[in-house]
């Protein structure tokens, strides 16, 4: 067993998403501290990037999607926001380990600190224990702050994918699932 101090190191693995080899630092106590989780990976893999997008990644944790995103739009800006600052902290410390000028990392509950920035895509790994009324907020905030024909690419749980295609279609009047697995499912919108 490892000791306490042991423990408090940061915990450091490189992965490769979308082609890329990425380096991540994490902690105990973020989402998914030791490897990329299946359902950032399977988001990431099925997004639709162009080089200069401005992106938004929602609910950042330590910035798996933000960073891959970062990498593959190389003229683009991403903004990768949390209402945890030590997910905030983490975001930019790995922003900087892959040599990352292209992102910011910020504090923000939802959309409520982003300004009046209008994004091309909205990327998030929505939470399953925040609540339908959470998630609402977050469906809405979002098209809000998407330019016209704008994609909000989202993965959950699989048991919340009927709720999901449900209020996408309330929200944005459309809806497209990109992938159903046995435990998450990627779904995209379009303002």
């Amino acid at each position: 067993m490892k000791t306490a101090d042991q423990l408090k190191q940061d915990i450091v693995f490189h992965t490769r998403l979308r082609g890329q080899e990425l380096t991540f630092h994490s902690t105990w106590g973020l989402f998914s501290p030791r490897r990329i989780d299946d359902g950032s990976r399977m988001l990431v893999e099925r997004m639709d990037l162009s080089p200069a997008q401005t992106t938004l990644d929602l609910g950042c944790g330590y910035g798996a999607i933000g960073v891959a995103v970062a990498r593959c739009c190389p003229d683009g800006q991403v903004h990768m926001v949390d209402k945890d600052f030590v997910a905030v902290q983490y975001a930019r410390t790995n922003a900087r380990a892959n040599g990352l000028t292209n992102c910011r990392a910020y504090l923000s509950n939802a959309l409520a600190r982003v300004g009046d920035v209008r994004f091309d895509a909205i990327a998030s790994n929505l939470p399953a224990n925040v609540g339908r009324e959470m998630l609402y907020i977050i469906l809405s905030g979002a098209r809000t702050r998407l330019k016209r024909g704008g994609r909000l690419y989202v993965v959950t749980v699989a048991g919340l994918r009927k709720f999901i295609q449900r209020n996408l279609i309330d929200v944005f009047g459309n809806y497209e699932k990109l992938k159903q697995g046995k435990t998450y499912a990627v779904a995209m919108a379009v303002r």
